[in-house]
């Protein structure tokens, strides 16, 4: 008795999973799979081994087994491939390949910034000269004859000069201008991302496009299943008939050319669906078995959430770094150095025209610099980062308006869609009632079965144009979700 109530409740799971919006065929194999395996030889006849065992623990053994089996079952569902809209745009989020330009774009701009900062670090040169001068300094002739009569030889400094040294500076005050570029680098690093964010978006786009065509196409195939089914019923009455002697073969063959007809326009609407269907799964990076359609929505119409918008704003930002960086330019700089050099001659003159060798010479000191050119171009600096402004502000109103036209053609578009429907429950019904009617008149040698075949395809007709018109009607309410970003 309780085989009997554990496998109709394992049976019960199964077909609770294939009303689940998340069934496809992986989760309903598992599931029946499971089901087999309780009711297969193999799990008998360890029973029957078992049974040596106490049999009263060996059946609270079991009995304990199969409940925890049920409750995994019903507490942890086998898990399946995303197949709604929003996992679909989350999962090729994360597939395409511009999501990884975040890490990129972030890393360089630490690096430059980094780069930047080094600035205040001291800054060490090394040089090597060496010189062939056509006049050096040398004593008064008056001198060099006083000298001689000393017996002193004053030779004086000569022409060729070599020198080998080092500089290093360290500033103290740079006017702002480090801080200035490391944020101007910073700015240029965010406006980048929002650069990115653009692209990235525009993937939910071409997700919609292939998830809708995927979903009308489905529907397009089980209305051509369906009249097919018609036609095939409509066919075994017909080859009845024909037996009967009451309807002729060309009625027969007529339905029968219908029914592959459809099954012909089926195999090329698979091909298009398998080709979506593979497309989608690169973008997402995941198989895709069968989606889910969305349920209607209405869009408050607010587009503050569009990442333009954000890329806008961040270029305003960076022209706002730029401009402060002018100020920097235009102050003094403050900064220690030391210069020490070997070589001839040195700083000590006068030992250097009497003995002409090599020493070793050093300075430290603070050095003052001020860079008043950058006055000639300020003028010039400030009015083209302003006109950067302006054209910053022409393109967000440019994108806003144009948004605004899209909102207003999708809102308008769902309406329309919306309001054909209506009409579409009714022209269904009158085709399906003109159709069962033009059956009943085959079956009494009313009409013949070209009679018949049109009002199957009439009622085909009309169930296509409502698929047709209800995921036009989605796709326009979530062409403007995206419109919105919402």
């Amino acid at each position: 008795m309780y085989d009997y109530i554990a496998n109709l409740t394992l049976f019960s799971v199964i077909i609770r999973a294939r009303h689940r919006k998340s069934y496809n065929r992986e989760s309903f194999c598992s599931y029946f799979i499971i089901f087999l395996w309780h009711n297969s030889p193999i799990f008998a006849r360890q029973e029957e081994e078992n049974s040596r065992l106490d049999k009263k623990e060996e059946m609270k053994k079991q009995h304990m087994k199969k409940k925890l089996g049920l409750l995994a079952l019903a507490v942890f569902p086998i898990a399946v491939p995303a197949q709604t809209l929003d996992e679909c745009q989350q999962a090729a989020g994360r597939n395409y390949p511009l999501i990884k330009r975040y890490g990129l774009l972030a890393r360089t701009t630490e690096l430059t910034v980094s780069n930047i900062r080094k600035e205040w670090l001291p800054q060490i040169s090394v040089s090597a000269q060496a010189t062939c001068q056509s006049g050096v300094a040398s004593w008064p002739d008056g001198i060099r004859t006083a000298y001689r009569r000393m017996g002193l030889d004053m030779k004086g400094l000569s022409k060729d000069q070599y020198r080998a040294g080092i500089e290093v500076t360290q500033p103290l005050y740079d006017g702002g201008a480090v801080s200035s570029q490391a944020g101007i680098a910073r700015r240029q690093g965010e406006v980048q991302k929002a650069e990115n964010k653009v692209n990235l978006y525009q993937v939910r786009r071409r997700v919609n496009e292939m998830y809708f065509s995927l979903l009308l196409l489905d529907e397009q195939i089980r209305l051509n299943e369906d009249a097919a089914a018609l036609l095939l019923s409509s066919e075994k009455t017909l080859s009845a008939m024909v037996r009967a002697g009451t309807a002729a073969a060309s009625d027969l063959e007529n339905v029968k050319a219908g029914r592959l007809d459809k099954e012909q326009q089926n195999t090329g609407l698979r091909a298009q669906r398998q080709m979506l269907r593979r497309m989608l799964g690169v973008f997402c990076g995941r198989e895709i078995y069968n989606l889910q359609k969305p349920d209607a929505v209405r869009i408050s119409g607010q587009t503050g959430n569009r990442p333009e918008l954000g890329l806008f704003d961040r270029q305003l930002m960076l022209v706002d770094a730029q401009e402060k960086a002018l100020g920097a330019r235009l102050r003094p700089k403050v900064g220690l150095f030391a210069q020490g050099f070997y070589g001839y001659p040195g700083l000590n003159m006068f030992d250097d025209m009497m003995n002409r060798k090599w020493s070793l010479n050093g300075i430290i000191g603070v050095k003052l610099s001020w860079d008043v050119g950058a006055l000639y171009t300020r003028k010039n600096d400030r009015e083209k980062l302003e006109v950067q402004r302006e054209q910053i502000g022409n393109m967000r109103e440019v994108f806003l308006l144009n948004n605004r036209l899209e909102q207003i053609q999708a809102e308008e578009n769902a309406a329309r869609y919306r309001s054909m429907m209506l009409a579409d429950d009714e022209i269904i019904s009158l085709r399906t009632h003109v159709r069962k009617a033009a059956e009943s008149k085959l079956a009494h040698g009313i009409i013949d079965a070209h009679g018949l075949m049109q009002e199957i395809n009439n009622e085909n007709a009309a169930r296509i144009r409502q698929a047709i018109h209800e995921m036009d009607m989605l796709r326009e309410m979530y062409n403007l979700k995206y419109t919105n970003n919402e």
